[in-house]
């Protein structure tokens, strides 16, 4: 069985020990933004994180866009709007 470092997800410890400002949805602690493999999968799920506002969206978009920045990871969406594909699964 491969460990979390092999297929490169991150230990439940690890997780647990980042300071809630490193998740783009803190309160949730959802999508650690570690590095940009991770801002890459946040991006990737950001319409399926549930039971969160607009304006919990819009600070996660900041958060994403800037850690985006930091690891040099591109992304061609203006905003979260785009990447939400059905408004009724919020």
């Amino acid at each position: 069985m491969a460990t979390s470092q092999q297929t490169g997800a991150m230990s439940t410890a690890r997780k647990n020990r980042l300071p809630d400002s490193r998740f783009a949805f803190p309160h949730e602690r959802k999508e650690p933004l570690i590095d940009a493999a991770h801002v890459r999968n946040a991006v990737a799920r950001f319409d399926q994180v549930r039971g969160v506002t607009d304006a919990e969206r819009d600070r996660a978009w900041r958060r994403i866009r800037a850690a985006a920045r930091k690891y040099g990871v591109e992304i061609s969406a203006r905003g979260w709007r785009e990447l939400v594909k059905d408004n009724t699964r919020r």
